[in-house]
């Protein structure tokens, strides 16, 4: 664990970054502390079934108002 003011994490930037690999990083800012540390890595994952059988937002769209408009008619 590393605490450092804001100025001189700005004006070290890249020293603070390479830190933040391996350990967390507050940096001070007047009374905020902010813990500065590197994010897991999120991995992609490539389009399954699901995804081709998903509708466009536009069908959705077209869908849910004809829903919308029977329900309209139905208790108008």
């Amino acid at each position: 664990m590393i605490l450092v003011n804001s100025a001189e994490f700005a004006t070290h930037q890249e020293k603070y970054f390479n830190l933040a690999l391996n350990e967390q990083v507050f940096i001070k800012d007047g009374q905020h502390t902010f813990i500065f540390t590197k994010a897991p890595e999120k991995k992609l994952l490539k389009p399954d079934a699901d995804f081709y059988r998903a509708i466009s937002m536009e069908e959705f769209e077209r869908r849910a108002l004809l829903i919308v408009d029977k329900l309209d008619q139905k208790y108008a």
